[in-house]
């Protein structure tokens, strides 16, 4: 395991959605680079600050999108 691919797990790692021998692999790393402990620890503050942050509506536009998107795929199929 490298820090690339910690890096690339990282979000399934705290989410615990990684098969137990990458997630077995990915602390063992964790453990021995201080790089990515860092990285995980600054990953793991950022989920805590946006939980706390109060839920924003998308704006009405945003709704008005994603229809026009739903009507062209459906068409499609």
């Amino acid at each position: 395991m490298n820090c690339h691919a910690v890096v690339e797990l990282v979000t399934d790692y705290l989410e615990n959605a990684l098969p137990p021998e990458t997630t077995e692999a990915v602390a063992h790393h964790l453990a021995s680079c201080a790089d990515c402990d860092r990285y995980l620890d600054e990953m793991c503050w950022t989920l805590e600050v946006l939980a706390k942050l109060p839920p924003e509506p998308p704006p009405p536009q945003v709704y008005s999108q994603l229809r026009a998107t739903f009507r062209t795929w459906a068409a499609a199929r």
